[in-house]
C-alpha cells in the first residue's frame, strides 16, 4: 500500500505544479522630466503609437491593461479621442525566436595523471541528447506620456519579457497585466535606470 500511496502523492504533486504558470522577470527601463509633479494626475488619453494596430485585440489587451495602471496612478482616463491634458502612446511589439544552444552535441575530453605507480591518460566522450532549446516569445511594451498641448515627452518606459510559447504568460490574456504592472511599479521610477521585476 506505501508504494501505492507514495505515486498517488507524487502525482498530486506534478499535476498541481503543472497548473502553475512559470513565472520570469519583467525588464523595465524608464525616462521621465525633472519635474514630475505633472505625472499621475490630470486627465489622459491612451492612443496607439504612431503606426501600431489600434483596431487589433492584442493592442486592445495591453491598452486596457495600461489604461487600469495609469487610473491607479490617479490619472482620470477620458476616451482616445477626447481633449486630455496628456496622452499614453502604446507600442506593443511581439516575436518568436528559439534560443541558440551554446554548446555542440558532441564533446570529447582528456585527462592525464601521474602518480607512484604510473601514468595514465583516459579519454572521455560526452553527448549532448538535450535537443534544441525551447521557442521563446518575447513582448515589449512601450508607453510614453505626452503633454497634450506642447507635446513634450515627460515619461517613457518600456518593458520586455520573455517566455516558453508553451507557458500561459506567452498569450496575451496573463502576459497584458503583468507587463503593465511591472512598467508602473514605483512610478514614474528611477530616470534611465533598467531594472528586472519579478
Amino acid at each position: 500500500m506505501k508504494p501505492l500511496i507514495l505515486a498517488a502523492m507524487l502525482g498530486a504533486t506534478l499535476s498541481a505544479g503543472a497548473c502553475v504558470a512559470p513565472v520570469g522577470p519583467v525588464e523595465v527601463t524608464r525616462f521621465h522630466v525633472p519635474a514630475t509633479e505633472r505625472l499621475g494626475r490630470g486627465t489622459i488619453a491612451v492612443r496607439p503609437a504612431p503606426g501600431e494596430d489600434g483596431s487589433s485585440i492584442e493592442f486592445r489587451s495591453f491598452a486596457a491593461a495600461v489604461s487600469r495602471e495609469l487610473v491607479r496612478l490617479g490619472y482620470v482616463e477620458v476616451g482616445p479621442d477626447s481633449e486630455a491634458g496628456q496622452i499614453a502612446y502604446v507600442d506593443v511589439d511581439r516575436g518568436v525566436f528559439r534560443p541558440g544552444s551554446r554548446r555542440g552535441p558532441v564533446s570529447v575530453g582528456v585527462g592525464g595523471s601521474t602518480g607512484s605507480y604510473g601514468s595514465g591518460v583516459g579519454v572521455g566522450i560526452g553527448l549532448d541528447l538535450s535537443g534544441p532549446p525551447p521557442e521563446q516569445v518575447e513582448t515589449q511594451l512601450s508607453v510614453m506620456i505626452r503633454d497634450a498641448q506642447t507635446g513634450q515627452s515627460l515619461w517613457e518606459g518600456r518593458s520586455s519579457f520573455a517566455v516558453k510559447s508553451s507557458s500561459p504568460l506567452a498569450g496575451t490574456q496573463l502576459g497584458a497585466p503583468k507587463m503593465a504592472e511591472a512598467l508602473f511599479r514605483g512610478f514614474p521610477g528611477e530616470s534611465g535606470e533598467t531594472i528586472l521585476v519579478r
